[in-house]
């Protein structure tokens, strides 16, 4: 396995549109266990490709408490789309590994339903709700070229982005 490095705020691809996948093959699939295995590391719940720098449109999740002793419960999908949202919304902290260290509540809908290709290039289709449904949304957004510091005012936003700067320059002395 490969342990990628996760960009910091701010890197040109954490704002860019990523690319659609032709297939899940051995080189999507090695990613997509790379990924994991990176995201269980550093340690987060949920990882886009353009977070490594590889703008394909890729992401892994895993809410499973692993560190806590659950066994792992990753979803890997390629080419995710939001095929339904409730009008029900709900607000979650959220974090990111691309803004380390700082976290905001954010509204999105309670529920959604998503369409993607699976690690066996299989078609699925899933309903998230709770944590999952802002993670995958979280992540589909990265995948869009969005952070979650997009869904925040802009004095909220611009107090973690300083903070989330401040550590990188710190992360770059080191």
């Amino acid at each position: 396995m490969t342990l990628y490095t996760i960009l910091v705020n701010p890197e040109s691809a954490l704002k860019t549109v990523s690319h659609p996948v032709d297939q899940v093959d051995k080189i999507v699939q090695a990613q997509m266990q790379n990924m994991l295995e990176t995201m269980y590391e550093a340690p987060g719940i949920g990882l886009a490709a353009n977070q490594i720098n590889i703008l394909n449109r890729v992401l892994v999740m895993d809410l499973a408490d692993v560190s806590g002793g659950e066994n792992k419960t990753p979803i890997c999908m390629a080419n995710p789309e939001i095929i339904f949202e409730s009008e029900e919304r709900s607000v979650w902290e959220e974090g990111c590994l691309s803004l380390p260290e700082n976290f905001a509540e954010v509204e999105r809908p309670a529920i959604v339903r998503v369409k993607y290709l699976d690690e066996t290039n299989t078609m699925q289709e899933g309903k998230f709700e709770g944590l999952a449904s802002h993670c995958v949304q979280h992540e589909i957004d990265h995948l869009d070229g969005i952070v979650f510091t997009d869904h925040l005012s802009r004095l909220r936003k611009n107090i973690i982005l300083r903070k989330v700067a401040k550590i990188k320059k710190d992360m770059d002395i080191l």
